[in-house]
């Protein structure tokens, strides 16, 4: 089973080698899949070297221009249904996502047949480190907001260490996911809960980034809520039609 590992980047550059070293350490099962949106750190230039020390397990895609997180999470789930990885993860290259989590996750989605599986920060045994409580509140009630407006069964919507599984995702036409930012996490989820998908969640602890600044801004939290109340009356998205890269992958 292979598994691709997307990972977004914008001034990340003091975590991204140690983050692709830790992953490609759990295995030849996980490669690396960066896009970097012009990074003026530098965060590029050393994906690209580590295109060279890991050839064939770390790519790089450069986008001209910060184009945000939802489309560079697109990108990596194009790219990774192209090429036939059989799991398709997504998580944050500051270390707040644990590396260490992805077998247990690609492990939970074998054993219980599920075509996503959410690391989850507030299911039994799932946590947060190193936030303050109005952090905390904020996130929690953003979750509970989604939960109920959407009537969704799952506990933790706006976290970003997901796992899925590559029929999963051609089952959607993600030329028609609309969010943006964070709420892009909560519109993923609902999609494919909405596809008949078996989502099931993993608890994981949380940890603030190692080093860098935060993306996240009360803008961008504002907007996941205005986004919420949108999916709420929105229809349902058509089924994919399967492309001829898909089906001779």
């Amino acid at each position: 089973m292979t598994a691709l590992v997307t990972l977004p980047t914008y001034n990340e550059l003091e975590n991204l080698t140690p983050l692709v070293e830790e992953i490609l350490g759990l295995g030849d099962q996980f490669d690396v899949l960066v896009v970097d949106d012009g990074s003026p750190d530098g965060t590029g230039l050393v994906a690209e070297h580590l295109t060279t020390v890991y050839p064939g397990r770390v790519e790089v895609i450069h986008r001209q221009g910060k184009l945000g997180l939802a489309t560079a999470y697109l990108t990596g789930f194009r790219y990774g249904m192209v090429k036939g990885y059989d799991y398709i993860c997504e998580m944050d290259a500051d270390f707040s996502h644990d590396p260490q989590y992805l077998p247990a996750l690609v492990d939970a989605a074998r054993a219980e047949g599920a075509d996503v599986v959410l690391g989850s920060r507030y299911a039994k045994g799932g946590g947060v480190e190193n936030w303050s409580w109005g952090r905390r509140i904020i996130s929690r009630c953003g979750s509970l907001y989604a939960r109920q407006l959407l009537a969704l069964p799952y506990h933790d919507l706006t976290g970003g260490f997901k796992l899925f599984r590559r029929g999963a995702l051609e089952r959607l036409d993600l030329g028609l996911i609309t969010a943006t930012g964070y709420g892009f996490q909560i519109e993923m989820t609902y999609r494919l809960h909405q596809a008949g998908a078996k989502i099931v969640e993993y608890p994981i602890v949380f940890r603030d980034r190692r080093a860098g600044q935060s993306k996240m801004s009360p803008s961008i939290f504002l907007e996941a809520l205005l986004m919420v109340a949108s999916l709420r009356v929105s229809p349902k998205l058509p089924a994919a039609e399967p492309s001829e890269e898909r089906a001779g992958s």
